[in-house]
This record gives C-alpha cells, sequence and structure tokens, in this order.
C-alpha cells in the first residue's frame, strides 16, 4: 500500500503539480579556528583587537578562553588616559560644546514680522513681561455681596478670601475685643458671606 495516492476531499486529486521530493540540507562547512596551528573548529566570535573593536575573528573553545583571560581593553593606558576615555565614554566619544553655543538660528518663513507677546512668553527679563489679566468670572448677586461683605473686589482669589475671612474673624470675635460682645452681629455677617463663597466653589 506504499504506493497508494493520498486521499483527498474530492472526487480527483486538483492539485495542479504534484509535491516534488524535498532536497537534503547541504552539510555545513566547519569553519576552522584562527590561531594558527590550530586544527579546532573556529565556533566561537571574539574581537580582534582594541583597535578593531568592529572586526571578529573564530576561535576554537580553548583558544577564546585564552583570548578572553587575557583581553584587557586598557592596556598600556595610565590613570589620566582611562579617565579621559570614560568622560568620553558618556557622550559617545563625539565632540560637545557648552549649552548655547554653536546653535542654529530658527528660521522664520514669515520674515521677521513684530508680534505682541501678551503673556510674556519670549520675554528676556521677567521685569520686562506685561501683566497678565485675571480671567473674568460671573457672579451671582448674592456672591458679590459676600464679596463687599468682607471688603473684597469681585476678581478676588482664593488666598485672598481665606486671609481676609481669617483677619476678620480675629478681629470681630468676642475674645479679640475683652468680651464685648458689640461685634457680634459683624462677625456672624462675615461668617455667612465666607459660607457662601465657600458653598459656590470659590473657596
Amino acid at each position: 500500500m506504499s504506493g497508494a495516492k493520498p486521499k483527498t476531499r474530492y472526487k480527483a486529486d486538483i492539485r495542479i503539480k504534484p509535491d516534488e521530493p524535498r532536497a537534503k540540507p547541504a552539510e555545513t562547512k566547519l569553519r576552522p579556528c584562527a590561531k594558527a596551528g590550530c586544527e579546532g573548529e573556529g565556533g566561537y566570535k571574539v574581537t580582534r583587537s582594541r583597535d578593531r573593536l568592529g572586526e571578529y575573528m573564530w576561535l576554537c573553545l580553548e583558544h577564546a578562553r585564552e583570548h578572553n583571560e587575557s583581553w584587557d581593553f586598557f592596556r598600556g593606558m595610565d590613570e589620566g588616559q582611562i579617565e579621559s576615555f570614560r568622560n568620553d565614554a558618556a557622550t559617545g566619544h563625539r565632540p560637545t560644546w557648552p549649552l548655547g553655543k554653536r546653535t542654529a538660528r530658527m528660521q522664520n518663513p514669515f520674515g521677521n514680522a513684530e508680534f505682541t507677546d501678551t503673556y510674556g512668553t519670549f520675554a528676556k527679563d521677567a521685569d520686562s513681561a506685561p501683566e497678565v489679566r485675571r480671567h473674568e468670572r460671573t457672579l451671582t448677586r448674592l456672591q458679590m455681596q459676600a464679596l463687599d461683605t468682607l471688603h473684597l473686589p469681585h476678581t478676588a482669589t482664593l488666598i485672598e478670601i481665606k486671609a481676609r475671612y481669617k483677619e476678620l474673624v480675629k478681629r470681630f470675635h468676642p475674645d479679640a475685643n475683652g468680651g464685648d460682645r458689640g461685634a457680634e452681629e459683624r462677625l456672624k455677617q462675615v461668617i455667612k458671606a465666607y459660607g457662601v463663597l465657600r458653598a459656590s466653589g470659590l473657596t
């Protein structure tokens, strides 16, 4: 039955071309050891020398071990040369310059047209930067009354509101007035105003 054709799911074999016998893989030729006089197989790749790091040679196991044991990259170099090599290795042994030197100027495709630096992004000195306008927010009538109670402008920031609240509480608290409850009503107004601002998310 060895000569029988393989069964297919069709009535006839629909293959256009029958399978060809696969060729046997060619026998790989052994690479000889690069050591003179050695007849072993060079199956281990090692670097040729310090000055020729990109070139390799193939050695047998015994000679590869001897090569690696005797390998000293810094052989013949003094301490100064070794330290210089280590410092240059941080930049890949490429030349470097101080920051700001040899920099190319950005090419402006629109010429040297002037523009207004509203936010002082490109200002050389922070003192010459124009004042940035505060973001205008919409306040309700209760919020404006609360800020008026605290004697604050309607553009007051979170830090300013909290600082003024602490200041007024200390000023109108009975303990700060020798037990006098005459400023108690004013203290209630300050606490109520701060509560309105806090509930509205301004604090």
